[in-house]
């Protein structure tokens, strides 16, 4: 293969790492947002932390796979976005860190004031990641201020209407995830306060979606790439109709279906964001020749051919050993057998 048929590949396989992370930690981030306002209890509180402690750390390395793959195959971009985008990752890694200290020692002291701590530091990490990464995402869509003497932005020109929209896009989508998520994996009275969240995020993160396509067409270039080629419509076509499933079986209480349909609108969303950019990796606001595109970005031959072996292989094997988890740990947890993180 050529080395531009080999950059084109990584690029989708880059997208599709980025997508499968937001996919699988979205349940994970929602059920840290609605934590607070589901478990009431001592026992609740272990049926949460158990509905998500097999599979948290596991989702995780999809975000390590996702930086060590910009790293490898895309180093000019790894080096920029890690420069340009610093003070949003750099708190997004705060974040993961007082995730990780909330859900983890959240009992290992009685403490009412402790456990409180850890309670809404696990709502916040898990806010902030969900909320700066829609921002950082929806930023890449819009285009960045790169310009001749590099990156001309801050955290602030960041925080713009169409950045903020992408960060709350996130939230209500992977809240509505999390809600069901609880719902498939616990039983009781946290999956009754579950579903009444999912019953007001079914209104929520449809209207948030279709707020964000309207501010998409009106606000980005990305769909230069959609005039060209028109079949391309199919894919927001199909996160919308997904959507709009997901609302239709949260209602008939058929939550299975439900979450499968909202984990597609997940997936089309960042498959929009990354058709629109292609074959750009860092947009340029201020002058498209100041972009960075996965041609210029991409490693050597060599490199990108090693890279999709090694991902050949492994990738493959993580998928079996996650599948493999979601099958040792399907049953839902009850009450008074939730033991939690003692």
């Amino acid at each position: 293969m050529s080395h531009d048929t080999l950059a084109i590949i990584w690029f989708g396989l880059w997208g599709l790492i980025w997508t499968v992370y937001f996919i699988l930690d979205g349940y994970t981030l929602g059920t840290g947002m609605l934590f607070p306002f589901i478990a009431k209890n001592r026992k609740e509180r272990n049926q949460l932390q158990e509905a998500v402690g097999p599979f948290w750390g596991g989702n995780e390395v999809w975000l390590i796979t996702a930086g060590g793959a910009t790293f490898a195959a895309f180093p000019a971009v790894y080096a920029d976005m890690f420069s340009f985008l610093y003070t949003p990752l750099f708190l997004v890694l705060i974040a993961l860190f007082i995730r990780a200290i909330g859900l983890e020692f959240m009992h290992k002291d009685d403490n009412p004031l402790w456990q409180a701590t850890c309670k809404w530091g696990f709502f916040t990490g898990s806010f902030l990641i969900a909320f700066l990464f829609g921002v950082t995402f929806a930023n890449l869509y819009r285009g960045l201020l790169i310009g001749a003497n590099g990156y001309e932005g801050n955290l602030f020109s960041l925080l713009n209407g169409y950045g903020i929209l992408g960060g709350l896009l996130f939230v209500s989508l992977f809240m509505l995830s999390g809600s069901l998520w609880i719902q498939l994996k616990t039983a009781g009275q946290t999956a009754i306060r579950a579903y009444r969240f999912s019953r007001i995020f079914a209104g929520v993160a449809p209207a948030m979606l279709s707020l964000f396509f309207l501010a998409t067409v009106n606000r980005t270039p990305l769909l230069d790439n959609y005039s060209e080629h028109p079949v391309l419509w199919i894919v927001p076509v199909i996160a919308l109709t997904a959507m709009l499933a997901a609302a239709y079986f949260i209602f008939k209480k058929k939550i299975g279906y439900a979450f499968a349909a909202v984990c597609v609108t997940i997936f089309t969303k960042m498959a929009f964001g990354f058709v629109g950019i292609f074959p750009n990796m860092l947009p340029s606001r201020i002058d498209n020749a100041y972009s960075v595109t996965l041609f210029d970005a991409a490693g050597s031959k060599l490199n990108l051919t090693i890279m999709f072996i090694v991902a050949a292989i492994f990738v493959p094997i993580i998928i079996a050993y996650q599948s493999w988890s979601y099958t040792l740990f399907k049953d839902k947890i009850l009450k008074e057998s939730a033991k939690g993180y003692q």
